[in-house]
């Protein structure tokens, strides 16, 4: 437990709030006593604290921001997979209380599980620290200076970028095609073809198809010559 208390880059005074934030509900329910408690509590609460940190870093940051656009990078920020990244990070899987069948089923790797007990894990700083070192381990581990960069990236809609581009030419026809897949159910990696009258125009993956998508959206706009610097995206 120690470990994990480096990786997080904070010291509990109330180490029963760290163990509960990683007893998942698989293990609650094969407990009795205080180990019937599950993470889902703390998850409900670490969700809002995480928002309202990420949401009072983006409007100091971001002064010029409409508030939709805010709303869209504070949901790309926080999702599932920007949480699944900071567990695999700080090797969080490896400290997760599962239940037999979670565990056999490769649960410490479950992109929905490692997400939930991040934000379990930041309310429990919360309630053993208050507000400010949870703000502090949330700029740590998501907000600091190279997952600003990569939120930069998220706020560009490349498809959209795309399909703009070529519908300054009449009669051009756009079709996203799946090429691939990779990896086990619960961790997957996708590859899609953009295809520009039925012709391969670019190729991206990513952990989604969505993903995927903007990412081939992405290559094909550099193919054609339309780099970020251009300022089309």
């Amino acid at each position: 437990m120690r470990e994990l208390e480096e990786a997080l880059g904070y010291r509990f005074k109330n180490e029963a709030l760290l163990r509960e934030a990683l007893r998942h509900s698989s293990y609650a329910n094969e407990h009795r006593g205080d180990e019937a408690v599950s993470n889902e509590r703390l998850e409900f609460l670490g969700d809002s604290v995480l928002g309202f940190v990420t949401a009072e870093f983006l409007f100091r940051e971001h002064p010029d921001a409409p508030e939709g656009e805010l709303t869209r990078i504070r949901a790309r920020l926080v999702c599932e997979g920007s949480l699944y990244e900071i567990a695999k990070r700080i090797g969080l899987g490896r400290y997760l209380c599962l239940g037999h069948g979670e565990e056999a089923g490769g649960g410490r790797e479950r992109p929905s599980i490692l997400a939930d007990a991040t934000e379990a894990v930041i309310a429990a700083v919360y309630l053993d620290g208050g507000i400010e070192p949870a703000s502090a381990l949330i700029h740590r581990v998501l907000l600091n200076e190279v997952t600003e960069e990569r939120m930069v990236e998220r706020r560009r809609d490349y498809k959209t970028a795309l399909q703009e581009f070529v519908q300054r030419s009449p009669n051009q026809a756009l079709r996203y095609q799946l090429t691939g897949e990779s990896g086990p159910d619960h961790d997957k990696t996708f590859t899609i073809s953009v295809l520009l009258n039925g012709a391969f125009a670019g190729e991206g993956s990513g952990r989604s198809k969505k993903e995927a998508e903007q990412m081939a959206a992405r290559d094909a706009l550099e193919r054609m010559g339309q780099s970020e610097e251009s300022g089309l995206v």
